[in-house]
Formats: C-alpha cells, sequence, structure tokens
C-alpha cells in the first residue's frame, strides 16, 4: 500500500507535515474537545483503519506477537497511550510557541537516550547539524528576537510537555526492542489496542468530571483529520522511517514541525511569514542535511 513512499526520509517529511497539522487543531479546539476525549477517539478511527490490513497477518504471527508483548505493552502505552494524550493536556495550557520550542527538544533527548541504552552516539558533524536545525527552530519561535526567548515562562502547560517530550523519546528509542517478524500494520493495531485499553478509563474519568465534545462540525472534522493521518498515516510512516535510519536522525526531523506550523499558519489564518521565518527554515534545513549526508550504518 506504502510501497510509493519508500524513502525514509520522504516519509519523516510527510509524517512531521501531519503532526504539525495536530498541534494546530489539538489547540484550536481545546475548548470543544477536552484532551483525553481527543486521544481515545482519534486512536479508535486509527485502529479502525488499522485492523483491515492487520488481520490477515494475526494468525501466522500470533507467535511472535506473545513472544514480545512487554515490547508490545510498552511501546503501546508510551507512543499511544501517552505522547499524544499529555501533549493535548498541555496544550489546555500553553501557548503554541512554547509547545512548538519544547517539542523540539525531541532529537536532543532522543539522542541522549539513545546513547545510554543504545551506545549510539551521534559524531561531531551530526551533532553540529543538530545544533544548526535546533537554532533554526529558537530562530522562528523567538520571532527573530532574544527578547521573546526571555519572556517565555514555564508554566503546568510546559511541564506536562516536558514529560510528553520524555514519553516520544522513550517511544522512539524503544522502537529498537519491537519485535522481528511482525507485519507493520499488525504492530500498529497492536501499539493501538494497548494504548486504548489505557485511555479508555481516562477518557470515562474526563467525562465524569462534566467534560464532553461539544457537537459541532469542526470537532468531528479535527478528530477525523487527526485520527487519519497524524494517527494512522503519521504512525506508519514514522515506525518504519525509524527502522531504517536509528532513532537519533529519525528524531531529527521533528525540527520540520516550526517550519510546516509556520506555512500552515499562512495558509489557513493569513499570517504572512517574515524574514525570521525563513531565516529559521534555512537554518532548519541545513542542519537536516548536514546530518543525514553521512550514510548511516
Amino acid at each position: 500500500m506504502f510501497q510509493r513512499f519508500h524513502h525514509p526520509y520522504l516519509l519523516l517529511t510527510l509524517t512531521t507535515l501531519f503532526w504539525s497539522g495536530n498541534m494546530v487543531v489539538g489547540r484550536a479546539i481545546r475548548d470543544d474537545v477536552p484532551p483525553l476525549t481527543m486521544a481515545f477517539w482519534r486512536w479508535t478511527i486509527a485502529l479502525l483503519l488499522t485492523l483491515p490490513l492487520a488481520l490477515p497477518h494475526l494468525r501466522t504471527q500470533w507467535p511472535q506477537l506473545k513472544r514480545g508483548w512487554r515490547s508490545i505493552v510498552a511501546l503501546g502505552l508510551l507512543g499511544i497511550g501517552g505522547y499524544n494524550s499529555l501533549a493535548y493536556i498541555a496544550l489546555q495550557h500553553t501557548t503554541a510557541t512554547n509547545a512548538l520550542l519544547l517539542n523540539s527538544f525531541i532529537p536532543v533527548a532522543t539522542i541522549a537516550l539513545s546513547w545510554a541504552f543504545l551506545k549510539k552516539p551521534l559524531g561531531r558533524i551530526e551533532w553540529l547539524g543538530v545544533v544548526i536545525s535546533l537554532s533554526g527552530v529558537f530562530v522562528i519561535v523567538a520571532r527573530g528576537e532574544l527578547a521573546t526567548l526571555a519572556a517565555l515562562t514555564i508554566n503546568l502547560g510546559d511541564l506536562w510537555m516536558l514529560l510528553a517530550v520524555s514519553t516520544w523519546a522513550l517511544y522512539t528509542v524503544g522502537l529498537h526492542w519491537r519485535p522481528a517478524g511482525i507485519d507493520p500494520m499488525l504492530m500498529l493495531a497492536a501499539f493501538t489496542a494497548v494504548g486504548l485499553l489505557a485511555l479508555a478509563p481516562a477518557y470515562v474519568w474526563e467525562m465524569s468530571q462534566g467534560r464532553h465534545i461539544q457537537l459541532v462540525p469542526a470537532s468531528f472534522a479535527a478528530i477525523a483529520y487527526t485520527g487519519i493521518l497524524p494517527a494512522f498515516l503519521g504512525y506508519v510512516f514514522y515506525n518504519r522511517a525509524v527502522g531504517e535510519v536509528g532513532a537519533s536522525r529519525a528524531s531529527l526531523f521533528i525540527h520540520l514541525m516550526p517550519v510546516f506550523g509556520t506555512l500552515l499558519s499562512a495558509m489557513f489564518l493569513g499570517e504572512i511569514p517574515r524574514t525570521f521565518h525563513f531565516v529559521g527554515i534555512a537554518l532548519i534545513f541545513l542542519g537536516i542535511y548536514v546530518t543525514t549526508s553521512r550514510k548511516h550504518t
């Protein structure tokens, strides 16, 4: 199904495009769809899309699933039940600028965890690429002025976002231990099922607190988008790319989110890009090029 999209860097670029839209949507409809409700229904949609592609492999690959159940449970809790739920909660309390800035530390956290658990540090040239790319992120979120960064303050939402960042870094590194020989669709279905089992009681609790979906078209459109593109296609693409290029290089593409965030804002919100946007975008692409231009092992 996805053979045309076989290049890992193309998959990572599309993934960050989908996820940038997810952050925009999550912030835009925060008053209409509660965070845990959003997470639960987006993964319900993703599971429904995945099952027809996964079930044909279940019978023959069930033994591998059973043997790898520990890693499947851990990855399902981190990547499905954890990161997006925490990010949606964060977007209830913090600005999009703070969320983008904190989310951009995912590559640094992933590289640190890759070194700690996999003994896979980046070389000097690759570290240089990370620094260049991260500097581009700072240029965008600071709007070209250091005073903007100095004015940013840590609040409850920022703490939730830092927890989300740590969770995603753990998920990315943890993909190294996913069971071998399992079809990617079956693997994603297993992760999603675990995540939904964890989200279900949290979703019920949220409703018991009187927080419900506002039954308006925007709410349903937002849930459909997050379920189809960021959740289903985004995770299929990301999981495959990580398997090909490794956690450290794959996580660097998170720095593209401010780039796509700028473009999406211009397209849908009428916000015209300014000079600092183009400077930041150029630095991000330069950093990614420096890091990925060397052949990976």
